[in-house]
């Protein structure tokens, strides 16, 4: 790699994943122990079956990505797993360096007729906790020698639901049968929202709202009341936006939902897929765009291995806008979207990026830090400043010890 960019510094150097989905991040072997005491069908119980026939390096379409998420939420309807999965998702991301999550999840997914939206939220809490206590109480931590680790969750509504996807939605739906189903999307986001920001004044560290699902036919600005709620009760926003629907969609995530970051932002360069047809001059918009979340420090969660398995246009990291992106100055972090279902890790995504568009360690540093700048911290702006500064020096000691002294010298 450039700049003796090794593997291990990648692994060993802070950093942060603020685009996690905790139901496409489970470790695959408690995938199969819970389904095997849950019940839980599943096409395999061996981890080289599951790897074959669901959770695979390539998949053919997006249907085929998002058919694994039919097995882990199945076993996550209990809070215990819930917890399981939480904390275990911590521990994954402390092994590879990682010092900083946002884990986002759709708590109404995963409510049952005997558990609420809080409790949901609770037993997700219940597991970060005690993964993240286990380190920050560590000797390195206490004595300064590694950084400790934080977290945040975020609270993602759907686009679109159907009823067989949890039994919150199948009463939603039943309750509204008469209602539009825009309006009965639109009511779920906004419980919600109200729900999110109760959760905040308990105490639990609920630190933004996020809409997911399909972006295609199901715009942000259905969800604007949502939003607004959020906007008007200091809750963080991100939204799905640029994925699998063009320019147009960022913006209006900026301008109808107040986004502070962009989830994906995959096709902000796609000119071609503007469809308004009062915009005439299509390249100066989108560089207008690319100019305004830049100089606004809107953040772009960029999750290049999951855009590859799931945008057939996309079929290299040379295709892929990430460099164009970084080089546009734009805030940019390093994200997983769903280490189980992508089989990836922050690490594995940096190193591909560091080789395949020929990043250099200033590169490199720039998107560590930038991760940590971009994340909606559980803490006063002051204490977010500190734990950068920390992890700007926590960089600059592994590169004195990791790098040799001659290639340092040659920068």
């Amino acid at each position: 790699m450039k700049d003796n960019i090794t593997s291990a510094f990648i692994r060993a150097v802070p950093k942060s994943d603020l685009h996690l989905h905790l139901d496409g991040s489970l470790r695959l072997s408690t995938l199969i122990e819970l389904a095997k005491r849950g019940k839980v069908k599943l096409p395999s119980f061996s981890e080289s079956g599951m790897r074959k026939l669901v959770f695979k390096e390539t998949y053919k379409d997006l249907p085929e990505y998002l058919h694994g998420f039919m097995y882990t939420c199945a076993v996550l309807q209990d809070l215990d797993n819930l917890s399981r999965a939480a904390q275990e998702l911590v521990e994954d991301n402390l092994a590879e360096g990682v010092r900083y999550i946002e884990v986002r999840f759709a708590p109404q997914l995963h409510v049952t007729p005997t558990t609420t939206v809080r409790d949901v939220v609770a037993a997700v809490n219940k597991g970060l906790e005690a993964g993240a206590k286990t380190h920050n109480v560590s000797p390195k931590v206490r004595s300064g020698e590694d950084l400790p680790f934080h977290y945040g969750m975020i609270l993602c509504a759907m686009r679109r639901f159907k009823k067989g996807m949890s039994p919150y939605y199948a009463d939603l739906l039943r309750l509204m049968e008469h209602a539009p189903k825009d309006e009965v999307y639109a009511a779920a986001s906004l419980e919600l929202a109200r729900a999110g920001v109760e959760l905040v004044r308990e105490g639990l560290p609920v630190m933004g709202f996020d809409l997911a699902g399909e972006e295609a036919g199901y715009p942000p600005a259905d969800h604007w009341a949502a939003y607004q709620y959020a906007h008007n009760h200091f809750l963080r926003k991100t939204v799905h936006a640029g994925e699998a629907y063009g320019p147009e969609s960022i913006w209006q995530a900026i301008t109808q939902c107040h986004a502070n970051r962009i989830g994906h932002g995959t096709f902000l360069f796609a000119h071609e897929m503007i469809k308004d047809p009062l915009i005439k001059d299509r390249k100066r918009y989108v560089e207008d765009l690319a100019n305004y979340l830049a100089s606004q420090r809107i953040g772009l969660e960029a999750c290049v291995t999951s855009n590859l398995q799931t945008i057939p246009s996309i079929k290299s990291i040379v295709d892929h806008p990430i460099k164009k992106m970084i080089d546009y100055g734009l805030s940019v972090s390093i994200c997983t979207d769903n280490r189980l279902i992508s089989n990836t890790t922050v690490s594995r995504e940096l190193g591909l990026i560091v080789e395949h568009a020929g990043l250099t360690r200033e590169h490199l540093r720039k998107l560590v830090v930038a991760g940590f700048k971009g994340s909606f911290f559980p803490g006063s702006h002051n204490d977010k400043r500190k734990f950068v500064s920390a992890v700007l020096a926590r960089f600059r000691t592994l590169e004195s010890s990791l790098i040799p002294t001659r290639s340092r010298q040659m920068l």
